[in-house]
């Protein structure tokens, strides 16, 4: 039996073996008995995947967060590309080295390199001009270096792969540099949300090769953790200004811009809401090119999508370069 080919360019009907990392695992009733949802990716993308037969006896072959190998064929339901699995178990290291099992191939990356993406961010913090507000930024990237240059920024829904977090912050700085020009806003404040609006994903996820939640990230979320880091970090800082540091934690709660979303208080400076837009409208941009690179329909138009409520056009359009 041949090698599964890696996903970005698995096509239905394929059949075949590989080594994937589990990052999703669940049992399911259905209409023949209770079957395993999993979600399988390697370095090209996710797919989703069923077990339908001897699920008693291989859901015990594996956890979610460990690498497989899998035995199965491609084929086609609702529209997107699944995989259907006939046999999985956990990767044993040393016999499966032999077969070609690297964990690098299974691993999704952001497009571009973390040290060069590391040393925008250092420039970025760099070139704030107000004293305290740079303070807090060189003190909050050093201490936390090493987690910020390989995190994710989700578990699934945008940027979900090592170096997301670092992608999503720089281009949110990007863009909201941009505005608080337009605008007249204070960059250094925006520049500051860019960085710090997510920071408490570094408590809120567990990531090693796959994410998952912490149990503070269950409990408390990434925004009240995130508050919290940027507020303790700020009072260590001899003579931070009390109004400056509350305006930066405001930028902080707010940036999910509603209650509806999450937000514990709503934007109420042009910075917080800059930024809280600059936050989405990434978000989403990559969420439609995600889309896009991923659906495998002959049509113009994408599958429907659930977190979006709609359909993308495809016709013209240039995907994202998926890690």
């Amino acid at each position: 039996m041949n090698r599964l080919p890696p996903l970005r360019t698995l096509t239905p009907d394929t059949t075949g073996w590989g080594y994937f990392l589990c990052t999703g695992k669940e049992a399911r009733p259905g209409r023949n008995g209770e079957f395993l949802s999993l979600t399988l990716q390697d370095a090209t993308g996710r797919i989703a995947a069923r077990v339908f037969d001897d699920v008693e006896n291989q859901k015990g072959e594996f956890d979610a967060g460990e690498f497989v190998k899998v035995q199965g064929r491609a084929n086609t339901y609702n529209g997107r590309l699944q995989l259907v699995v006939e046999r999985i178990r956990r990767v044993h290291v040393e016999q499966d080295r032999a077969q070609g099992f690297r964990e690098e191939e299974l691993v999704m990356s952001a497009p571009r390199p973390l040290d060069e993406m590391w040393a925008e961010l250092v420039a970025l913090v760099t070139s704030v001009q107000e004293p305290f507000v740079r303070a807090l930024l060189e003190r909050i990237t050093r201490e936390h270096e090493a987690k910020l240059r390989i995190w994710p920024a989700a578990q699934l829904v945008h940027h979900a792969y090592r170096g997301g977090f670092l992608e999503h912050i720089l281009q949110i700085a990007r863009v909201a540099s941009q505005l608080a020009d337009a605008y007249q806003a204070n960059r250094d404040v925006v520049i500051a949300g860019a960085v710090l609006h997510d920071i408490g994903k570094l408590q809120e996820l567990n990531y090693e090769a796959s994410t998952s939640y912490s149990r503070e990230g269950n409990l408390l979320g990434h925004i009240a953790l995130g508050v919290v880091m940027v507020r303790e970090a700020g009072r260590s800082i001899p003579e931070f200004p009390p109004a400056l540091l509350t305006e930066i934690e405001h930028v902080v709660l707010s940036h999910h811009g509603s209650f509806e979303f999450g937000s514990p208080v709503e934007p109420m400076t042009v910075e917080a809401f800059i930024l809280s837009m600059a936050d989405d409208l990434d978000a989403k941009i990559h969420q439609v090119r995600a889309a896009i690179a991923e659906d495998t329909g002959d049509g113009e138009f994408t599958g429907y999508l659930q977190r979006l409520g709609r359909v993308i056009y495809k016709g013209g359009k240039t995907p994202l370069r998926l890690p």
